[in-house]
């Protein structure tokens, strides 16, 4: 495949755009950005409906393919041009062990994660509850002392390997770790982990920016 036809449609200060970015530095992938989203718009526009159905960001378009859903562009982006990158490893149980994380970051991080986020980054300071905050914050702790447990055995969340299941957990992270005026647990593991990921130059480029 030729390189440099590769466009991702989303704002960067979505997390799900920020984990695609992330691994097309990891993959060192040419390609352009268009802002789309939030204050951005186009995304309920009839042209980036027909790309997405859900309006939602991020979109990659490789020459006539699209495709959307973050963690799904990180498979195809691995698969089709990072063929020897150890990121998406291609061994059966190994890789559905990475899809495995992928999959749990979707199902059981997500939802805890945005209400903290929303309310302490998105919601005027004036507007915020912050005894219901700390309720999900509370709830958002219990999942990533799962993590932490599983981190405290091995140096990336599945194995010894770097991978993009990585890269969906450490774009999550950045936004538990990263917010204030909340209590948090301490978790050694996931912060061991967690400062080993932001070593690297695909997060220090787009995700350790501040948040918005």
């Amino acid at each position: 495949m030729s390189e440099g036809h590769l466009t991702i449609w989303g704002r960067p200060n979505s997390v799900n755009v920020q984990k695609v970015l992330w691994c097309l530095a990891e993959l060192e992938l040419p390609y352009s950005r268009i802002d789309a989203g939030m204050q951005y718009g186009r995304n309920d526009e009839a042209d980036y409906l027909a790309m997405n159905p859900n309006g939602r960001v991020p979109t990659l378009v490789d020459g006539d393919y699209v495709l959307w859903e973050s963690n799904s562009i990180m498979r195809y982006l691995c698969m089709a041009y990072g063929a020897n990158s150890p990121i998406y490893p291609k061994a059966p149980r190994r890789r559905a062990a990475v899809d495995r994380w992928l999959d749990w970051t979707l199902s059981t991080l997500q939802p805890v994660d945005r209400p903290v986020f929303w309310a302490l980054v998105r919601t005027p300071r004036e507007k915020r509850d912050m005894v219901q905050i700390q309720k999900d914050a509370d709830a958002a702790a219990e999942v990533w002392r799962i993590a932490d447990r599983v981190l405290a055995t091995r140096s990336y969340i599945e194995g010894d390997d770097f991978s993009v299941a990585d890269i969906a957990l450490g774009a999550y992270a950045r936004r538990w770790l990263g917010v204030e005026g909340i209590e948090r647990p301490t978790l050694m593991h996931l912060d061991r982990w967690f400062a080993r990921l932001a070593e690297r130059p695909g997060f220090v480029q787009f995700i350790a920016p501040p948040m918005s």
